[in-house]
């Protein structure tokens, strides 16, 4: 999550969707905001201390946890985005991320299908410590009554039209983003799916592909 006072903008950054080229982006322009440096102590102290004081909005926090920490007036005068994917095509992403960044989470170097299944077994007690992507998108960006209290989702698809409108909204200028993350080591998502994994992605993120349109 980026979080800027002067601009008046929140970014809620779901993993695997652009975010860390957005972030790059936008990274700039935190340092002309007088508000950053108690920013920057509040995570600085925050990691020292185990992230036992409750003094940072965390980098895949959802926009409710700032909804939440922020007085309502600041978070309702914020424009507020983030980007979403197509779901067979993150978990491809998450795949690969894993596979080069922890590779020892992979039992035995497996395939793609078997990591989904693992992945998504809802009888798994440890989920979360896969990855963040096991979470629907949509859970990032609405309250507990499931209302979207963000202002603009755009595409991993369409990510640089897309975050061109964000600038324009935010008041910043049009810029090309940064390609930090490239993916040069995988084939077209559709690859690796067959038709079990594919029903398995679409049962468990059924509420992002109806809230999103997205297809297989």
């Amino acid at each position: 999550m980026l979080l800027s006072r002067r601009y008046q903008f929140l970014f809620v950054h779901i993993a695997k969707t652009g975010g860390t080229s957005v972030r790059n982006a936008l990274q700039r322009y935190r340092w002309r905001d007088p508000y950053y440096l108690p920013q920057w102590i509040a995570s600085k102290l925050s990691g020292v201390t185990g992230h036992s004081l409750g003094i940072k909005l965390p980098r895949h926090c959802k926009a409710i946890t700032a909804q939440e920490m922020l007085p309502r007036e600041v978070y309702q005068g914020l424009f507020k985005f983030a980007f979403v994917r197509n779901p067979w095509d993150l978990q491809v992403s998450s795949y690969h991320h894993i596979k080069r960044e922890r590779p020892h989470l992979l039992e035995d170097n497996e395939s793609f299908s078997a990591f989904l299944q693992r992945k998504l077994d809802p009888l798994r007690e440890w989920q979360y410590h896969i990855d963040t992507s096991i979470t629907p998108q949509l859970d990032y960006l609405v309250d507990l009554r499931g209302n979207q209290i963000v202002d603009f989702v755009g595409r991993y698809e369409s990510l640089q039209a897309d975050f061109d409108h964000c600038c324009e909204r935010i008041g910043l200028p049009v810029q090309a983003l940064p390609h930090r993350r490239r993916a040069d080591d995988r084939s077209a998502y559709r690859e690796y799916y067959d038709d079990e994994s594919k029903a398995l992605v679409e049962r468990h993120f059924a509420a992002d592909i109806e809230a999103f349109g997205y297809e297989f």
